[in-house]
């Protein structure tokens, strides 16, 4: 008989300059560093902090950087898959309308 791989959601979250610590649903805590993040990394604190538990636990979303991270990506140390040209894209975007 196979076993259902326990489920394990997002608590809590906390992001600092140097990385992003999610506390879980078993007590554990996890980080990894923000360098893997750029979204989160070019982020000020305000947006930092601006963050929501999303799919009952499943993931963290920070709607102001249009960012989502999924706890098991985290889990099996996995960065940001996006590519270089749409950060580009996001980070001029950011420049030309700062206050959005």
């Amino acid at each position: 008989m196979a076993l259902e791989p326990h489920v394990v959601d997002a608590v809590n979250v906390l992001v600092n300059d140097d990385s992003i610590i999610v506390d879980l649903s078993d007590g554990r805590t996890i980080s990894a560093p923000i360098e893997w993040f750029p979204r989160l990394m070019n982020a000020n604190k305000e947006e930092r902090e601006r963050w929501e538990i999303i799919g009952g636990g499943e993931g963290i979303r920070w709607i102001a950087l249009d960012e989502d991270l999924s706890v098991d990506a985290l889990m099996r140390g996995t960065p940001s898959q996006e590519s270089q040209k749409s950060l580009r894209k996001w980070l001029e975007a950011r420049q030309a309308n700062p206050n959005s």
